[in-house]
């Protein structure tokens, strides 16, 4: 192999210039030096994770803006793994010096030197600069909204909930645009850039009369549209979040049972994602939390369920061109027809489970390292339609607007519903408040019996070990035959 002779004296002295102020090929010699420095040190492998981020948030309540909120960093972070074990520094000097030294503080933690001042020093050959980040995508930051924009976008969407809103007492639009830059390099070779703009937008309203009370909101968002905020219908949303809101005003409390629930699409995935989704991904395998570590090729779920994971669909908040260790995007088969099929692998957690990476490796920044996560999670729609599933059921429950929850390291979950209805006679009937859905995915996987032909997808975050990420959950309309549902 090709080697350059390294002196304890040179090391110090070396300066590289990377060209203008993104992430190019210029920085190929700076990390491919470094890069061998750590394979010199004796690191099976190193990685490099630069990243440079511009973000800006905007808060309407009412009808005044109370809050911006910009911020913009730059930053890298490398992980050095030796056998089956690995460390993580991060940084905020991208200089060659400023890195040179993450990166010694890095071997050290795992007890290697750099090489001394004799040593040769591997030549590591990165690939051709695979660049996701061309085109268009150059022109995203310069192209979304300035701020008198959002703030006018927003005052404009608060006004439309005071004009549709009955009984309001107070109503909140936000927005965020996150715009990221990033490059990875590791001594495998990998050599990647791409640019990536999430944006996001949130409606809000709490409505009272006397005693009763009723608190909604809906979220919209969207991936590599710097036009997002101009096109958002904030119209439409605004007349959904009064309409349930109304509905759920006046709404009687649930009794306490099992039922079997419809649950609506979009949002309504929330719970396969937070329940299921976590407990197949590969960190889950090496913490020794998921039920289904060893039963890969059985049966976990319903025959019915059939359930994806893929960083493809096009605007999808969870859609990456690469993750975030170079990987292309890719789909990945989670669930077919009841049979566990894979898992979801990230660089570190394929070395440790012997399951194949599936470009699943993500976090939230550079100060954080990969793991394997979920990107655009969805439950695959079926044949029936909307009405059968509905028709199916004497005496249960729909589930139109899920809220938050909670769920348990190996499954156990409860979430609220925001507006549910109580089904009767396989018609929908009146409106019902304070429903809690509790259960055990190993469970609840098993009575998912029919999924209707409507599926959609809804934006979303997820927060793990390596930080909080833009996901997007899904399902069509599912049926799950018994749930237990916490109420009054």
């Amino acid at each position: 192999m090709p080697a350059t002779l390294l002196r304890s004296a040179d090391l110090a002295h070396l300066s590289y210039t990377p060209e203008g102020d993104r992430f190019d090929a210029s920085w190929e010699a700076l990390l491919s030096t470094l890069l061998g420095l750590g394979r010199a040190a004796g690191a099976d492998l190193v990685e490099f994770f630069l990243e440079r981020n511009h973000y800006l948030g905007a808060l309407v309540e009412d009808d005044r803006l109370t809050s911006v909120s910009p911020r913009v960093s730059l930053g890298a972070g490398i992980r050095v793994f030796r056998g089956t074990s690995d460390c993580y520094v991060s940084t905020n000097d991208l200089s060659f010096q400023g890195l040179r030294v993450a990166l010694e503080k890095a071997l050290g933690l795992m007890g290697l030197l750099l090489p001394s001042a004799h040593a040769y020093v591997p030549e590591i050959h990165l690939e051709l600069l695979r660049d996701y980040g061309q085109g268009e995508k150059e022109g995203w930051r310069s192209g979304c909204s300035p701020m008198a924009e959002v703030a006018e976008v927003l005052l404009a969407g608060s006004d439309r909930l005071r004009q549709t809103t009955t009984h309001l007492q107070s109503r909140r639009l936000s927005y965020f645009r996150d715009w990221q830059e990033v490059m990875v390099a590791a001594s495998d070779g990998t050599f990647a850039r791409d640019i990536r703009l999430t944006q996001s937008a949130v409606a809000s309203v709490l409505c009272a009369d006397g005693d009763h009370r009723a608190s909604i909101g809906d979220r919209s968002g969207d991936t590599g549209n710097p036009n997002f905020l101009r096109q958002w219908d904030y119209s439409t949303l605004a007349e959904n979040v009064a309409e349930a809101a109304g509905n759920m005003l006046y709404a009687n409390y649930v009794e306490s049972g099992t039922y079997p629930v419809i649950m609506a699409n979009q949002f309504g995935g929330v719970i396969f994602h937070e329940a299921c989704g976590h407990l197949l991904e590969t960190t889950q395998i090496e913490r020794g939390t998921t039920p289904f570590a060893q039963q890969k090729g059985q049966r976990i779920a319903h025959e019915n369920l059939t359930a994806w994971d893929e960083g493809i669909s096009l605007g999808a908040f969870g859609s990456i061109a690469m993750d975030d260790e170079g990987m292309p995007a890719q789909r990945t088969l989670l669930i077919e027809n009841g049979i566990l099929k894979n898992f979801l692998s990230d660089r570190a957690g394929s070395m440790r489970t012997g399951h194949p990476r599936t470009g699943s490796g993500r976090r939230q920044s550079y100060a954080y390292a990969a793991a394997s996560r979920m990107r655009n999670t969805y439950i695959a729609p079926g044949e029936a339609s909307v009405a059968d599933l509905i028709a199916s059921v004497d005496r249960g429950i729909y589930c139109k607007r899920m809220g938050g929850g909670s769920v348990g390291a190996t499954g156990q979950f409860n979430f609220a519903v925001d507006e549910a209805y109580w089904i009767e006679n396989g018609t929908i009937k009146q409106p019902l408040k304070g429903a809690t859905l509790i259960g055990e995915a190993k469970e609840i996987l098993q009575r998912i019996s029919m999924s209707a032909n409507d599926l959609a997808l809804a934006p979303g975050f997820c927060g793990s070990v390596s930080g909080n990420i833009y996901v997007t959950v899904g399902q069509p309309h599912i049926k799950v035959d018994a749930i237990t549902v916490g109420g009054r």
